[in-house]
C-alpha cells in the first residue's frame, strides 16, 4: 500500500551520512515533477520505520514538505527486531 506520511512520524533508526549532490539532485527532481518513486517503510503497531530511501527522505526535509510518499509494509515486533540487529 502506498501512502502518504508525515516525515515526522517515520523514525529512522540507523544515521546516515548522504551524498549531497544526489540530494540537491533529487531536490530539483522533486520540485519539479514531484516524488515519483516511495520510500519503503515498516509499520509495526502503528509506528513507521523507515530503512532504505535516506536522499529521497533527505530531500524532501530540506525541500520542507511534510510528508513523503511511503511505500507501507504491516510488519510485526519480531521482524523490526530482524532489522534492528
Amino acid at each position: 500500500m502506498i501512502r502518504d506520511i508525515p516525515l515526522s512520524q517515520i523514525r529512522r533508526p540507523f544515521p546516515r551520512t548522504n551524498d549531497q549532490a544526489k540530494v540537491k539532485s533529487l531536490m530539483d527532481s522533486i520540485a519539479e515533477i514531484g516524488q515519483q518513486e516511495p520510500i519503503d517503510v515498516l509499520e509495526v503497531n502503528g509506528v513507521y520505520y523507515g530503512f532504505s530511501g535516506c536522499h529521497r527522505f533527505e530531500a524532501c526535509q530540506k525541500l520542507g514538505q511534510e510528508t513523503i510518499k511511503c511505500r507501507v509494509r504491516q510488519a510485526t515486533p519480531a521482524v523490526l527486531r530482524l532489522h534492528l540487529a
